[in-house]
């Protein structure tokens, strides 16, 4: 079947087929009143279609991750599934991207394991998706000396919360690279809430860390993202801002919160375990890997 590369693609159309692919998989998250999902903007897009009909899509990220790294997607329709297509559009993008591309199986997905197999890509990246379901009350926070919590202010927040970001996720592929720009197009999102965005402040409002929490459409809520500036942490400020964000989702009656966390980040991953989240998926990063390595 023919691949066709597009630089803009018919979003009604992509979220169709998103949608079939999402009722298979459940991934990915799709919501039919909102934009489509970031991963699927911009860049670069390389489909195999039958007439107005997607039968298989990938989504190559041109501008790459922070470290400059391109990133792809791929996707196969269920009705499509085992003709070799999605051989076929890694192979494609892998001969139009750079030797270092990452492409993501959303789900550990087998079928994606099979073709980086058969392609001769590794596993380079893990990422959990873990799960709580409020049970036993919570701990209350308890806040290192000088330190109080407050709500984000739009209009007035950005460029702090961006610069603490900066910092104590400098080793991250994706959450370093937020920029003010990245947090203002969120806040017109439709889940955005300010209210659930807590900035933890010392004695002249400066910040040192965040907790912003998501609701997502299906009444889950989310650990979005806990930063820390690595010169404020050591004090147990990070399990104060989590326990905090959390309250509130509780408050709110959610049932449900999920997070993501890099399998290899020890610290974060025992935190989050020990206020009583399990893995419940993942998500794979695979690769070319040179000889060394590197």
């Amino acid at each position: 079947m023919d691949l066709t590369w597009l630089d803009e693609i018919d979003p009604a159309l992509l979220r169709e087929f998103l949608r079939a692919v999402r009722a298979a998989d459940g991934r990915p998250r799709v919501d039919p009143d909102a934009a489509l999902p970031h991963e699927f903007r911009g860049g670069r897009h390389v489909v195999a279609a039958d007439g107005d009909r997607l039968l298989g899509y990938g989504h190559l990220d041109t501008g790459g991750d922070a470290f400059g790294r391109q990133v792809a997607e791929v996707l196969v329709h269920p009705e499509a599934r085992g003709r070799g297509l999605g051989t076929a559009l890694v192979a494609e993008i892998r001969a139009h991207a750079p030797a270092d591309v990452r492409f993501w199986a959303h789900g550990d997905h087998p079928g994606a394991a099979r073709i980086a197999e058969r392609l001769g890509l590794s596993r380079v990246r893990e990422l959990w998706q873990m799960r709580m379901e409020f049970g036993e009350p919570l701990p209350a926070p308890v806040w290192p000396d000088g330190v109080s919590v407050r709500a984000f202010v739009p209009g007035q927040d950005e460029d702090a919360v961006v610069a603490v970001n900066k910092r104590a996720f400098d080793w991250h592929p994706e959450q370093g690279a937020l920029t003010a720009a990245d947090v203002i197009a969120t806040e017109a999102e439709a889940w955005f809430d300010p209210a659930g965005f807590f900035l933890a402040v010392d004695s002249a409002d400066r910040v040192l860390g965040f907790h912003w929490t998501k609701v997502h459409p299906d009444g889950a809520g989310e650990v979005y993202v806990v930063g820390v500036d690595p010169a404020a942490q050591g004090g147990g400020l990070g399990r104060a801002l989590t326990l905090a964000g959390l309250a509130h989702l509780r408050e709110q009656g959610r049932r449900t919160v999920i997070l993501y966390v890099e399998s290899d980040n020890a610290p974060a991953v025992a935190v989050y375990r020990r206020l009583g989240f399990t893995r419940s998926d993942a998500d794979i990063q695979y690769a070319a890997v040179p000889p060394n390595g590197a």
